[in-house]
This record gives C-alpha cells, structure tokens and sequence, in this order.
C-alpha cells in the first residue's frame, strides 16, 4: 500500500523568521574580522543608515545591493572556514531574534505532522544551521563555488522565479502533497513561492507583496511588539479577524 502523502509548510527566512538578515548579519561579522576595507564598509553602513531614515522607497534596495556588491569583491579571499565560523557566531546571536508569529506557526503546524521547508535566498551554510536549529525538515539556498578550499566568487543565487521550483524538488524529495500546503513569506520576493501554494501568509509585508496579496484575497498578517493583527477577507473588504 503506497504511503499517504504528507502536508507541508515552506517558510522565508530573512524577516519572515529571522526579525534580521542573515546575509547581512554574515556580512557584519565579516567586517568585524577585518575582511572589508574600512572606506568600502563604511560607505555600506551610510546606504543602511539612509534606509533606516527611510529617505526614500527604494532606499533598502540601494543599501542592499551596496552590501552584496561588497562581499562580492571580498569573498574570493576569503577562507571556508572563516565564513562557516562567522556562520556560526550570527546564528549563535540571531537565532532567537525571531518573530512570535512565525515561530509559534512552526510550533503548531509541526504538531499537526506538516513537513517544514524554509528557502531562503541567503548563503546555504548560514541557512543550514538556521534550519536545524528550528527542526525543519529541509531547506533550499543559495551556493557559493568553493576550489580549493576558498570562494571563488561565483555564486547560484536562489531568487524569486527559482522558488517555486526549488520547492517542488523538496516537496517530490519527501512525497508531500500541495493540498492543504502553507507558505509564508514577507517581500515581493516571496510571491511566487506564496503562488504556489493553497494558504498563503504574506507576513508584515512589503508594499509591493500588500499590494499583490489584496488583489489575491491572502491572509496578511502583522506583528508590532507582541500584538499580532490577522487581517481577512470578509464581505469583499480586509477585517480584522480574532
């Protein structure tokens, strides 16, 4: 008799989970172990204070592609080890800075038997102790080409069109089935993993995944302090719900 399939869960990482960036956490590190030139790192750290002033829209954006433009240049040079011990210091700090949301949703649905995915578009290593520090299942990331021991700079970055499909291969990897399959995620990033699947959450959402979200009718769900606010679709127009 063929085993019954299992429902799963898929779960962002970087501010859906994490209240941070692990990326950009491994990047910090990085900076502390000297591995960025002081001008070069200090011109990322202006971008992020820019973004926290919320100067303009796009200002994360910018600050972002500063920061991945940096390591871009330094990573050749530095050694595996290095950065699986950086690794370790950002999760060893980062991973209880969770949200109560998210992390209570992953309590109960793997009460409920759900398999639990995350896929995340951060470094797989950093990803990799994240994921099992949490009792997921498995997990999708990012790869960086590693010879002889060190980075060689070349990267296969798991963006949003790839989502989906890195999601299919876990759900055939461990026979799970979409029906009554849950995902959630925070940017626009997420939609087409948040596509895919027959609940989607879109979790303290950016304006672009709010705005998508409401056309779709999802669940949208916020978190401030220690009030979470679940917003539903009822009589055509978002409530909020209990």
């Amino acid at each position: 008799m063929a085993s019954e399939l299992k429902k799963f869960a898929v779960f962002d990482i970087d501010g859906t989970l994490i209240r941070w960036q692990l990326y950009h956490a491994v990047a910090d590190e990085l900076a502390r172990r000297g591995r960025f030139g002081a001008i070069e790192y200090e011109a990322v750290r202006q971008a992020r204070m820019t973004w926290k002033k919320r100067k303009s829209e796009d200002s994360f954006k910018e600050y972002e592609r500063a920061l991945v433009n940096l390591v871009d240049q330094a990573i050749s040079g530095v050694n595996v080890q290095e950065w699986q011990d950086a690794c370790q210091t950002v999760i060893e700090e980062y991973k209880e800075q969770v949200y109560t949301y998210t992390r209570d949703l992953l309590v109960r649905l793997r009460r409920e038997n759900y398999l639990l995915f995350a896929i995340s578009a951060s470094e797989k290593s950093v990803v990799k102790l994240l994921a099992e520090h949490y009792g997921f299942t498995d997990f999708a990331a990012s790869t960086y080409e590693v010879v002889n021991g060190k980075f060689t700079g070349t990267k296969d970055i798991l963006r949003r069109e790839r989502k989906p499909e890195a999601l299919t291969q876990l759900a055939n990897k461990y026979r799970a089935t979409y029906t009554g399959s849950v995902a959630v995620g925070d940017s626009e990033n997420d939609i087409p993993m948040l596509e895919a699947v027959e609940q989607p959450i879109a979790f303290n959402p950016t304006k672009l995944l709010f705005e998508h979200a409401k056309t779709q009718g999802w669940q949208i769900i916020l978190e401030r302090k220690n009030v979470v606010y679940k917003l539903g679709i009822e009589n055509d127009k978002y409530q909020l719900q209990n």
